[in-house]
């Protein structure tokens, strides 16, 4: 009973360390991580750096794939962009291994200290972050200590012993065994470390623990293959290559294990940088023999996963994917996809007010009418995802980021609601009394809305780019936009005044227009708020 607790609080120290770990590190690296995969992935040997970088910050291959398979679902990157990052992946998750080998254990409790010391004294996020990082290596070390400790007794039972060496008498046990319990603690590192511990203590040859780092290997895939369910054929085949690339790097070792033991016993004495040198080989290897190869896999895995069937689907959210809310940065980006969308469904609105009001087109009014409702339900769609975003994992940055989006948003939906509920009735109105406006009033209007339709379309791509310039340019407009408005509307009262009569019978109507497209200057002025507002 002693043993057992002993190796359930080690494990949940460890895995609890790792994740720690990666979610301090995640934070402190914010928004770069993004960047770092999808900016470097033009060409196999700079994705495979990128997704090596990654991963050794993030301590998790499985996390980098899963967030891979969040940036192609939602558009940022191709299937075949992330197969060097996937095999730079498998590298720098060596680096938990090897840094779980050395024998610091015993300053366990010392890193414990040091990082719930930063967190308690520093102020700055970043800060807090990198002591969160550190509490987690202390609590890795820790619940390595507490199963090295714990499985001493082990030596002393018989029972025990026989089935260790059962297991690691038989590769395909163990690696079958070993990708099991990979799969259910979502870590290899945690398996390996179980390993590196077991072999320590002298109740686990070096071969059947070579056997363990193949089968541990194996089952981390998982969690990759249960990010994908329900994404788009592209993501899929994300997961789709790392397991593939797994699954035949041990198939090809496994035949050899005997030889390869050989190898990675020369490398060290101690039996646990043996078995963390097996790791670093074993990945090491396999990206390095597929790299060259990675378009001969996308070709083999696009034949294996086909495209998506297309078919009409009600109109729904298109980048949005609850899978990447634990991953703040992903998710933002996903919101931000989508809020171009919004953008440019309000864009098209505005642009077909003129038609309406010119043609009398009342086909075209209610589509103009269906089309906020869309607007209405992109708005509160990206909303509630950003509501559900995982804060423990969202520095100062992206939560200002997640603000300004939140604003954006909302500005769109108004414009949306002024358009629908104001500019449209006008136009049925206008229709439906016959009201013809004067050459020279539907003149200024057409000048007024054309104003506003520019303005629109500089905030939109100043918030698409996150040019300051740009919003600065749209900012400058609102005084122009003011000025333009009162003289426009002195202009119609002058021809109210000479007694035109079309002026006179759709008098309302135009300055109830003038009105409403200023109201929509105010939103698209609003728009760049957030971006002149950053630090």
């Amino acid at each position: 009973m002693t043993v057992l607790l002993a190796l359930f609080g080690g494990m949940a120290l460890l895995l609890y360390g790792i994740q720690l770990t990666g979610d301090g590190l995640q934070r402190a690296a914010g928004g770069r991580l993004r960047q770092l995969l999808t900016g470097l992935a033009r060409t196999r040997l700079l994705a495979m750096v990128s997704g090596a970088t990654v991963t050794g910050i993030i301590q998790s291959s499985s996390a980098t794939t899963v967030m891979l398979i969040g940036f192609v679902s939602a558009g940022l990157m191709t299937f075949r962009q992330t197969l060097g990052v996937i095999l730079g992946a498998d590298i720098g998750t060596t680096f938990t291994v090897q840094l779980i080998a050395f024998r610091v254990t015993d300053y366990s409790l010392l890193l414990v200290g040091l990082g719930f010391t930063i967190i308690f004294m520093a102020r700055r996020s970043v800060a807090k972050d990198v002591g969160q990082a550190l509490l987690g290596f202390g609590f890795i070390f820790l619940g390595l200590k507490l199963i090295l400790d714990g499985v001493a007794p082990l030596k002393t039972n018989p029972l025990a012993v026989e089935l260790l060496a059962s297991v690691g008498g038989s590769p395909v046990v163990a690696v079958l065994t070993a990708a099991v319990f990979s799969a259910l603690v979502h870590s290899s590192a945690a398996t390996i470390g179980l390993a590196l511990a077991l072999a320590s203590e002298g109740l686990l040859d070096l071969g059947g623990a070579v056997a363990i780092v193949l089968g541990a290997n194996i089952g981390t895939c998982a969690t990759a293959l249960a990010a994908s369910i329900g994404a788009t054929a592209e993501a899929k085949r994300v997961a789709v290559a790392h397991i593939a690339f797994k699954v035949l790097g041990a198939a090809l070792v496994l035949p050899f294990i005997g030889p390869f033991t050989d190898v990675v016993a020369s490398t060290a004495a101690d039996p646990a940088r043996q078995i963390a040198n097996a790791h670093t080989f074993f990945n090491c290897g396999i990206s390095l023999l597929f790299l060259p190869f990675t378009h001969l896999a996308a070709r083999a895995i696009e034949a294996l996963v086909p495209e998506d069937q297309k078919a009409e689907n009600p109109f729904r959210t298109r980048y949005l994917d609850e899978r990447a809310l634990n991953q703040p940065s992903l998710a933002l980006g996903q919101a931000t996809r989508e809020a171009l969308r919004m953008a440019d469904t309000v864009q098209a609105m505005l642009r077909d007010v003129v038609p309406v009001f010119r043609n009398d087109d009342q086909e075209l009014l209610e589509d103009v009418e269906r089309r906020d409702d869309q607007v209405d339900f992109l708005e509160r769609e990206i909303k509630l995802f950003l509501a559900r975003l995982e804060r423990e994992a969202m520095g100062t940055d992206l939560s200002r980021k997640e603000i300004g989006l939140i604003s954006v948003i909302g500005n769109l939906e108004n414009i949306g609601d002024i358009i629908d509920k104001n500019l449209m009735e006008l136009a049925r109105k206008k229709l439906y009394h016959a009201r013809r406006f004067s050459e020279a009033g539907w003149a200024e209007l057409l000048e007024f809305h054309a104003m506003t339709s520019k303005n629109l379309e500089r905030a939109i791509a100043a918030f698409a780019a996150n040019d300051r310039g740009l919003a600065q340019e749209v900012l400058d407009q609102r005084p122009v936009m003011r000025q333009r408005e009162r003289e426009l509307r002195e202009s119609h009262l002058g021809r109210l005044r000479a007694g035109l009569a079309e002026s006179l019978e759709t008098s309302e109507i135009h300055l109830d227009i003038l009105t409403n497209v200023k109201r929509i200057s105010s939103h698209v002025s609003a728009l760049v708020f957030p971006i002149l507002e950053e630090v």
